[in-house]
């Protein structure tokens, strides 16, 4: 039976008897495609779409279907939590069925539906379907993107049937100068980035996700974020990362659909074809040294990024967008190191977020930038990026990466028969 069939099905059996599901969990999979169909919610902001200014405000839902996945040109929200998971099952049908759930319950959720039959009204002697919180809250533009890392295709490639379909682009991280990664927030078999103008969204999206998938996967680690600090809309004001200053004012934009295709979207003869039309995702957990930045000069802080603190100007320039002279900044300055011009032309979209998490037990802010980079191939852009930053970047003496991961990110679902994964794991792919 197909899901559209499982959905008539269901809705003409619900005018007949009172609500039934299973007694341990979510498991109407038919009854999630019905009330996404009944929701109503109007769709906007999908990647390369023009943009409403007040989208966030209105709280309007961002389109979960389309070729590309949503949350990466899609416009930058305020708010994230991410979450990388371990599978914990050894068996290809229960992962894929989890896979379809998740689809589902996404879809739902980025709608501001409620999942399955709920958080209240069902059987009273089960759990709800729902965890609730989101109950009365707007979509506030909540996207959804998942991803699957090397991890995955080493320990489960051969029991899943993926063993061949490992992408050549999707290679374990090297270790950077500098870096002192703690394990317990690195890596993971797959992810999941949730974006919403709504913190509450956001989580309860993770926690649902997480719930779902219980006995399947567990959460590895996962990351809070606020004040996005990168934007994928031009016209908007440049924001600002917890040094001070404006990130991200190069940063391609979700309108530009050449350079989109040129740097974030996997061509069809890049190979392989599953992944024709996503993109490879490297998330890093920067720490800052706030305390230390604190006290280091005006002078200094601006010769280390390279543009003035105020209006983000390039050095000896009026204006953010101006054309930077980058010979006139410090060779060791973040801008021209990182220039498109001094590395070849190698471009990445950015979507960090900032982040603290308390203090660290000396009396300093455990805070810094969560770093989300969406780049066609990562061998031709993270990495020869961060060799050249992690060597010679005078902001190396004010920032640490602490966490890393990289992701294969699948194109987009693109109708209500397509789930997460659905071309890694078909058949035919």
């Amino acid at each position: 039976m197909t899901d559209t069939q499982e959905a008539t099905t269901a809705d003409a059996s619900a005018q007949k008897r009172p609500s039934r599901r299973s007694l341990i969990g979510w498991g109407g999979a038919g009854l999630a495609l019905g009330a996404a169909a009944a929701g109503g919610a109007v769709a906007v902001s999908r990647a390369g779409d023009d943009v409403d200014p007040a989208a966030a405000e209105t709280g309007a839902a961002v389109a979960f279907h389309g070729a590309n996945q949503a949350g990466i040109a899609t416009p930058v929200q305020d708010r994230l939590h991410f979450a990388a998971f371990d599978v914990q099952t050894e068996d290809r049908a229960a992962f894929v069925r989890m896979l379809k759930d998740w689809t589902r319950a996404a879809r739902l959720m980025t709608a501001g539906k409620a999942v399955g039959e709920g958080a209240y009204g069902g059987l009273a002697e089960a759990p709800p379907d729902d965890t609730g919180e989101a109950l009365g809250l707007k979509p506030s533009r909540l996207t959804l993107t998942i991803g699957f890392g090397p991890s995955l295709f080493e320990k489960y490639g051969e029991k899943f049937g993926i063993a061949d379909r490992r992408p050549e682009a999707l290679v374990d991280l090297p270790q950077f100068a500098g870096d002192n990664l703690d394990r317990s927030r690195t890596g993971g078999d797959l992810c999941v980035q949730a974006c919403a103008d709504d913190p509450q969204v956001a989580v309860h999206a993770i926690r649902n996700l997480a719930r779902i998938g219980m006995g399947t996967v567990n959460i590895r680690w996962s990351q809070l974020g606020f004040g996005k600090t990168s934007s994928t809309t031009p016209d908007a004001q440049t924001p600002r990362n917890l040094m001070g200053f404006k990130d991200g004012t190069r940063n391609i934009a979700g309108t530009e659909t050449d350079r989109l295709k040129k740097f974030v979207w996997v061509g069809e003869k890049d190979g392989p074809e599953w992944m024709a039309g996503g993109s490879y995702l490297v998330a890093r957990r920067i720490r800052m040294h706030i305390e230390t930045w604190d006290r280091t000069s005006l002078q200094e802080q601006e010769d280390v990024f390279g543009r003035d603190k105020g209006e983000g100007a390039p050095v000896g320039k009026a204006k953010e967008h101006d054309e930077p002279f980058l010979k006139a900044m410090k060779p060791t300055a973040h801008v021209r190191l990182a220039h498109p011009d001094s590395n070849g032309g190698i471009t990445i979209l950015r979507r960090g977020y900032s982040f603290t998490d308390g203090t660290d037990g000396l009396g300093r802010l455990d805070a810094g930038l969560f770093f989300l980079a969406y780049q066609r191939d990562v061998r031709k852009g993270f990495i020869p990026l961060q060799r050249r930053l992690s060597a010679q970047d005078a902001l190396n003496e004010y920032i640490q990466h602490v966490g890393s991961a990289v992701f294969a990110v699948p194109p987009g679902v693109r109708d209500k028969d397509d789930w997460w994964g659905g071309t890694l794991f078909s058949k035919e792919a």
